[in-house]
């Protein structure tokens, strides 16, 4: 007896709420990270686009009598994704306006989870940028030299004040930009000016594997996007005459937010291809223009926009790249 039923044939055992779950838990390294360098105020942060992305999805689903979807747990991983792109230092009616922006205005309003176009925490995130780029810019200082004999010292002090000590001094990427050296070990470990959860590659990487494990990602897109940022921009420090250092290309991997870019936002399965081609495409397209915008750009960053650029794109790859059925000529007639 054969019993033949409507397609899809194939099920699995993963749900939204699971990818989600096992998104969240891969992002708590990197932003338990960021709340031991920056202490309580990026915790704050945290809480901040967290509960403000939860609330705003649920408030608008309930106006607009739509069906809820907060137990997906999209709108907390888009708040936890907002969180680490955001310094500790920002006022914080910035994490509650970003959140708005996420939820309401690039998710929701494009139809919710599935139909929009370019990752919301992402875009959200440009959007301050260009909006109020001198309080996104302003950095909170790490807790000085974690790894030295006043480290529990110095720790303890950033952690007991809610204090905002924001400061203009430069991030390691742009001291790399300006033809400086960074200290490496510093950098992979994230004890460094920056963003709550894009200072630490160690903490990125436990998060990565733990995804890899899960099977919510694939190594493809990541990879890919690491290594062509890495060779573009070998080459075009080349093509422009500029040293080219061991120091400044492993600095391009670890500082700034190429490694938890990489890893969380331009793997999400809304905005990024599903065929094996358009993989390798995207990826090689977002290292290409996070390459420019380093080298070329005003700013010493470019992730965010490369992958918001190459989330518009994603359609296209897809048409471009989906493998032609089983028995189906090359040429349609």
């Amino acid at each position: 007896m054969v019993n033949i039923s409507t397609s899809p044939h194939i099920r699995s055992g993963l749900s939204t709420a699971t990818v989600m779950q096992d998104v969240a838990i891969a992002l708590m390294p990197a932003l338990l990270m960021g709340v031991f360098v920056f202490g309580l105020r990026a915790l704050l942060v945290i809480l901040l686009c967290a509960v403000c992305c939860t609330l705003t999805e649920y408030l608008y689903r309930r106006l607009m009598k739509l069906p809820q979807t907060v137990s997906d747990g999209s709108a907390l991983v888009t708040g936890l994704i907002l969180a680490m792109n955001l310094p500790a230092s920002v006022p914080l009616w910035i994490p509650v306006f970003g959140a708005v922006i996420a939820i309401l205005v690039v998710k929701q309003l494009f139809g919710g989870l599935g139909q929009n176009i370019m990752n919301p925490a992402l875009a959200a995130r440009c959007f301050l940028l260009i909006s109020f780029p001198a309080l996104m810019g302003a950095g909170m200082p790490a807790v000085g030299n974690l790894l030295g004999p006043d480290a529990l010292a110095a720790f303890g002090q950033r952690m007991t004040t809610l204090a905002v000590d924001a400061t203009t001094g430069a991030t390691p990427l742009q001291m790399l930009k300006d033809g400086q050296s960074v200290d490496l070990l510093q950098a992979f470990f994230g004890f460094h000016s920056g963003c709550i959860g894009e200072t630490s590659t160690v903490a990125i990487l436990v998060g990565a594997a733990y995804m890899l494990l899960r099977g919510v990602i694939s190594p493809r897109i990541p990879g890919i996007y690491l290594a062509a940022t890495v060779a573009f921009v070998a080459l075009f420090r080349a093509v422009t005459g500029e040293p080219l250092t061991g120091n400044y290309l492993l600095g391009q991997l670890c500082t700034g937010g190429l490694m938890a870019g990489a890893v969380f936002m331009a793997t999400d399965y809304v905005t990024s291809p599903i065929t094996p081609w358009g993989q390798v495409i995207y990826a090689l397209l977002l290292g290409l223009l996070t390459a420019l915008f380093r080298v070329f750009g005003s700013s010493a960053e470019g992730v965010s926009y490369a992958i918001i650029i190459g989330n518009t794109l994603v359609p296209l790859m897809e048409k471009v790249t989906i493998p032609r059925a089983f028995g189906k000529r090359g040429v349609a007639r």
